[in-house]
């Protein structure tokens, strides 16, 4: 009988050793913050109205949350960050993170600078995929439309094969340089045309192995159902089948427009059957991983922790390059510096862009960490282990 991997995520000398005292402090401070909701919302709402009345606060922005949360301005200054994490056998994924580009020209320049991410992949040792997310690329209201199987015009008609090439560009550009391309989910009534978009980029770029990779949102009630149909139609195909597997971040909205427009809640009722849902993927995934090769995007210990037993399981080595295990940057570190001080797979999600610009992924952060069960309780916790454990033993001097 094979013994358990002996992996833990409480060792917080190992989470945190790539953070220097006054980082830690900072860190401590943050997660103070947003571990009381109404002390969080107040804060946010501040940042909101002074950015709207374009008062200077942006320096005090980068020194504090920014700093925390995000790897730079830009891609060269996010180097740094890149190189540090390297040292701890940790990937970073270049997450250009601005949003709310409504019109073809913003489209444009986010597949633009998703490129030269792609470009800085094949010449770093660090970056082993790359991301996008759709609507950066993308227009919603014409998604869906499309998944409404609404009729389009012309210039819809055009502007949707705009998206198509888009994609197209990205992935072939992915495949040329043997760079993986994650592409990420989005709201569940426009999700569909990207999935076929997705699948049909697989079908093309991954004959030999997984460069494409869908994302799967284990909230979603569909979320299981159509990674094994995907799944299944990529086998029929003769491909292979990249999936990144998130529990899902758009809960409200998802239940609201459910409830506003009449149809079927499509999140699971309870946290308890998300947690079945994307534990029960993650088994199909190694189940089948002689033609899956797998993203865990989770910042959950048991499921972090359940993929590696089920990699035990399986007879895989921590670095088998089919597995890798996913985690934002400046959250989860005891997961991340963990499980890699282990020798698996693991990269950081590294957002950047400008400070003003990053600023709704940033809010994001805020409101998950205040609203996902002991997120901000447990960041805090482990935080202060570390910050006890330094002053009582070596002492606190970076």
């Amino acid at each position: 009988m094979q013994s358990e991997p002996k992996i833990s995520f409480e060792n917080t000398e190992i989470a945190f050793a790539y953070k220097s005292d006054a980082e830690l402090r900072k860190a401590n401070f943050i997660f103070s913050l947003v571990n009381h909701p109404w002390i969080s919302s107040l804060a946010t709402a501040s940042v909101k109205v002074a950015l709207g009345m374009h008062l200077p606060i942006e320096g005090i922005i980068k020194k504090t949350v920014f700093d925390h949360f995000c790897g730079g301005e830009s891609i060269d200054k996010a180097e740094q960050a890149i190189q540090k994490l390297e040292q701890f056998h940790v990937g970073a994924i270049l997450d250009y993170s601005v949003e709310g580009e409504k019109s073809e020209v913003g489209f444009e320049a986010t597949a633009e600078e998703t490129l030269k991410t792609i470009e800085k992949a094949h010449k770093s040792s660090n970056i082993p995929f790359c991301v996008f997310k759709p609507t950066g690329l993308a227009s919603a209201e014409l998604l869906t439309k499309v998944q409404a199987k609404e009729k389009l015009s012309p210039e819809e008609e055009s502007a949707y094969q705009r998206i198509i090439n888009r994609f197209e560009r990205i992935c072939r550009k992915g495949f040329e340089y043997n760079i993986p391309i994650m592409i990420d989910a989005e709201d569940s009534w426009y999700q569909d045309p990207i999935d076929r978009i997705v699948l049909d980029l697989m079908k093309k770029y991954n004959k030999e192995k997984a460069i494409v990779y869908n994302t799967y949102q284990l909230y979603r009630t569909a979320g299981l159902p159509n990674l094994r149909d995907h799944f299944h139609e990529a086998v029929m195909n003769n491909v292979f089948f990249g999936a990144k597997l998130v529990r899902g971040a758009y809960m409200e909205k998802e239940r609201d427009r459910a409830e506003k427009m009449g149809y079927a809640d499509p999140i699971h009722p309870n946290k308890e059957a998300t947690d079945d849902a994307f534990n029960k993927a993650l088994a199909f995934c190694i189940d089948n991983k002689q033609r899956i090769s797998v993203m865990c995007g989770s910042h959950n210990d048991y499921s972090n922790y359940y993929l590696t037993v089920l990699m035990e399981k399986h007879s895989m080595v921590p670095g088998d390059n089919r597995v890798w295990f996913a985690q934002l940057f400046g959250m989860s570190d005891n997961i991340s510096f963990n499980l890699a001080k282990a020798g698996y797979n693991v990269v950081k999600y590294l957002p950047y862009g400008p400070v003003r610009s990053v600023m709704p992924y940033l809010f994001r952060r805020a409101a998950e960490n205040t609203s996902v069960a002991g997120q901000s309780s447990r960041e805090l916790t482990l935080i202060r282990k570390e910050l006890q454990r330094r002053k009582s033993g070596a002492g606190l001097s970076r």
